[in-house]
């Protein structure tokens, strides 16, 4: 929640629905302007992408985007979804990849409770698309998620 106090203007999150039936949570991230996407309607999805991909160009709108899909205590990524390269291609804007070292050492997932640590967070050199199809949505996700899973565990002080 706290991410969206210092995200820079005309920057908005993508989430899944079901976090809006979070109570408080729900209420806040929905107030924060989350846009939501159903994800067990591959069509309603993909319709707000293509909006979010065209208020991106016409308004300058940048879109912050966990392309997980999920929260994960695995201490490693999670496949990634395809949605957000999508919309980047789609938009021919860059991706700018940001990682967050694991949570493992300070949060129990079986509690659902954080105790006091730190996080590490490095932003990446952008990702161009410019030029790039939606034939290359695949490739750019696999270069995405290479870089980013080495980021992921150098940062959390794991062998890769």
């Amino acid at each position: 929640l706290g991410l969206m106090e210092v995200l820079p203007d005309n920057c908005v999150q993508v989430g899944k629905k079901e976090l809006m039936y979070m109570g408080t949570v729900g209420l806040i991230i929905y107030l924060g302007g989350v846009i939501f996407i159903n994800r067990k309607s591959t069509s309603s999805a993909k319709m707000v992408m293509s909006e979010v991909a065209k208020t991106m160009v016409a308004d300058n709108v940048k879109v912050w985007v966990y392309p997980e899909g999920t929260r994960n205590c695995t201490g490693d990524l999670l496949p990634f979804k395809k949605g957000a390269f999508h919309l980047a291609v789609q938009a021919q804007v860059p991706v700018i990849p940001v990682v967050y070292s694991s949570l493992t050492t300070f949060y129990n997932p079986k509690t659902k409770l954080f105790t006091s640590g730190k996080i590490k967070v490095e932003i990446l050199p952008p990702i161009e698309t410019k030029g790039l199809t939606s034939d290359d949505v695949t490739e750019l996700s696999d270069r995405c998620f290479s870089t980013m899973r080495e980021t992921f565990f150098r940062l959390s002080g794991r062998p890769s």
